[in-house]
């Protein structure tokens, strides 16, 4: 299809979808710097149906000192022209000729990015219009940070919020303990400071995974954190490379899981890392270890030892440590109910263990689960922002 064909038609399918009245003033981006502050960055693998809703969200950022870096990765259906079809000047577009996969293809992201603060989305989802404003505000007052993230709101394939927000911790040191167990940084709602993120790259035996990787030896050395507001939707939709790879994910979050726990001490075998995999991932089918009352005694030793390699390593900060442990088990805890009802429960929760709403993931939970009993919605100004994502705000 002809470029212009391409664009035109994207426009007229989402235009449908948009709310009326809901149209965004045009935003005036002035003299486009040559050495922008901040680098967006999309990379792009056969993403027609939803590059365009991803690209539209960046380019109507409040904040407008940025460049926006298009990377095709080999696509085979439209989305190199939809990117292609942009004006803008603030947006590049490049591409590979054949399909590098995305370790190679970040790197390359963190090589063309001009800007001081590299801000990551994936090509099917959408930033929220004052997102960049937020992040580098952050950045710009915490000079020590590497990176900052941000809460996510699931949207179905059409675009449609829903009520699901995934909770991130946001102090330093309740980030770095918590990537012990998962990811603690979406990807989608990074923004990074390109110099540290372009030193430590990505590595490329890490084909899925290779975010959780990065943000594990950042954090070794600097404080990683998440601003506690939903500022990115995540489209859940069949076509989703998680999806597709959750085998594969397993196995390097146990890699990364088991490099961090050496760092305390601690040698596991193979039972032990899916098991621990468990404590944060519903991944139990996958990895084949039931949940069940002989789970709920091993975790409680497993935690317990953790506890005593971390007070006598000190390699994670003990009262954040600690927090994360009560979070964990808390989880585990809610996870369970359904499966072993309440004795087995109570048992678990007399242990001498720590848990509770003490760290400042779960104490915003708590606080949004009564935002949602409350207004029925997380993100108040998404109706009223419909417009600049096309569908992607649909309400």
């Amino acid at each position: 299809m002809p470029r212009r064909n391409v664009r035109a038609a994207w426009h007229a399918e989402t235009r449908r979808d948009m709310l009326p009245g809901t149209a965004p003033p045009p935003i005036d981006v002035g003299f486009v710097s040559q050495n922008p502050r901040v680098t967006a960055f999309i990379p792009v693998y056969n993403r027609s149906a939803f590059v365009g809703q991803a690209i539209e969200s960046m380019l109507g950022q409040t904040y407008t000192d940025f460049e926006l870096v298009l990377l095709d990765d080999g696509s085979t259906d439209d989305s190199l022209e939809i990117m292609r079809s942009y004006s803008d000047p603030r947006v590049r577009v490049f591409e590979h000729e054949k399909n590098l996969g995305l370790p190679r293809t970040r790197n390359r992201g963190l090589e063309l990015a001009r800007g001081e603060y590299i801000a990551l989305l994936d090509s099917d989802d959408v930033s929220l219009p004052e997102r960049l404003a937020c992040q580098v505000a952050f950045l710009d007052r915490n000079p020590r940070h590497a990176e900052v993230g941000a809460w996510s709101q699931a949207m179905n394939e059409a675009g449609k919020p829903l009520r699901k927000v995934k909770i991130q911790p946001t102090r330093p040191e309740e980030v770095r303990a918590t990537l012990l167990f998962r990811c603690s940084i979406k990807n989608r709602s990074l923004m990074g400071r390109t110099a540290l993120m372009r030193e430590l790259g990505y590595r490329l035996d890490f084909p899925r995974c290779q975010d959780y990787d990065l943000h594990v030896r950042l954090a070794e050395k600097h404080p990683i954190g998440n601003i506690p507001r939903v500022l990115v939707l995540g489209r859940q939709h069949p076509g989703q490379w998680t999806g597709k790879t959750s085998t594969l994910g397993n196995t390097l979050k146990m890699r990364i899981m088991a490099e961090q726990l050496q760092r305390l001490g601690l040698e596991p075998d193979e039972q032990d890392l899916k098991r621990h995999l468990l404590l944060a991932y519903d991944s139990a089918d996958a990895v084949g270890v039931p949940i069940d009352s002989v789970y709920l005694e091993w975790s409680e030793a497993w935690l317990a030892r953790l506890r005593e390699a971390n007070a006598a390593t000190r390699r994670y900060e003990v009262g954040a440590f600690d927090r994360v442990l009560g979070d964990i088990r808390l989880l585990l805890a809610l996870r369970s109910y359904k499966q072993l009802g309440w004795p087995p429960l109570r048992r678990y929760l007399a242990g001498s263990l720590p848990w509770g709403l003490g760290s400042s993931q779960n104490r915003a939970a708590l606080r949004l689960a009564l935002d949602f009993a409350r207004r029925r919605a997380i993100v108040a100004e998404t109706p009223a922002i419909a417009g600049r994502g096309a569908r992607a705000f649909a309400g």
